[in-house]
């Protein structure tokens, strides 16, 4: 399994996503599940992915091959799509045709073939924003009420995202926030784990101001993991006997 989350804020947004792969207790693997595309200077995307592998896999090598015949066809690709909301559109008709090429086939030997994506960015022109796509194609939009996304392994992982996190959350914080939220999933969730994937696209900036792997061991996630932990016994121990 894996553990994904997208942040738009009005500084901009943030995705998170770690690497770990489950086909059982004695296969598990590594597979990146963050992407990202950009043309300088006019649009920056971030698509972050989970559930069924060859799924997701098919969905990214179709948007890829659309960018490769965009330069010689006239082909409709996410580095061409006039706004986001059409970028959206165009990974979920992708994942929607994949699906139908392969979920009975999955269906049949008993694999399930669930997969959803977060697709996130700004083009030239546009604001930034952030979606959520299922794997019939449909999808949601983050508003400021519900300004982030979550997918994958996301419950150990929510509670600290909806206590601290609104629209106007400086970056800075909301750079604490999902490591911490996913600090809090490696800790509770085997099937989850390191190195992890950081990217961050700033509004306005139509390119990525971090694109980053976090490895195991890392200095200062594991500073901030241990002063979490610290900072919540003690705020433990302040609390009043029932």
């Amino acid at each position: 399994m894996t553990y994904c989350v997208g942040l738009k804020i009005s500084d901009g947004l943030v995705f998170l996503s770690d690497t770990r792969t489950n086909a059982g207790v004695d296969n598990i693997a590594r597979y990146k599940k963050t992407f990202n595309w950009s043309v300088t200077g006019e649009r920056a995307i971030t698509i972050a992915t989970a559930g069924n592998l060859s799924i997701t896999q098919g969905v990214i090598t179709r948007l890829n091959q659309a960018i490769h015949r965009d330069r010689t066809e006239d082909v409709e690709s996410i580095l061409n799509a006039e706004t986001m909301y059409r970028i959206a559109q165009i990974v979920g008709n992708t994942m929607r045709d994949v699906q139908e090429r392969n979920s009975d086939a999955l269906q049949a030997r008993g694999e399930a073939s669930d997969a959803t994506m977060i697709v996130g960015g700004q083009r030239k022109g546009g604001r930034h924003r952030l979606f959520q796509v299922y794997a019939p194609g449909n999808f949601i939009e983050a508003t400021p009420d519900t300004p982030y996304f979550q997918i994958g392994e996301h419950k150990y992982g929510k509670p600290i995202l909806d206590r601290v996190l609104t629209i106007d959350t400086p970056m800075k914080d909301a750079l604490k926030a999902v490591m911490l939220s996913m600090d809090s999933t490696l800790r509770s969730n085997l099937s989850v784990g390191m190195p992890l994937d950081l990217t961050v696209i700033r509004s306005d900036t139509f390119d990525f101001d971090i694109q980053r792997r976090i490895e195991d061991g890392d200095p200062e996630f594991t500073e901030l993991s241990e002063r979490w932990s610290h900072a919540l016994r003690e705020a433990f121990q302040t609390l009043p006997d029932v």
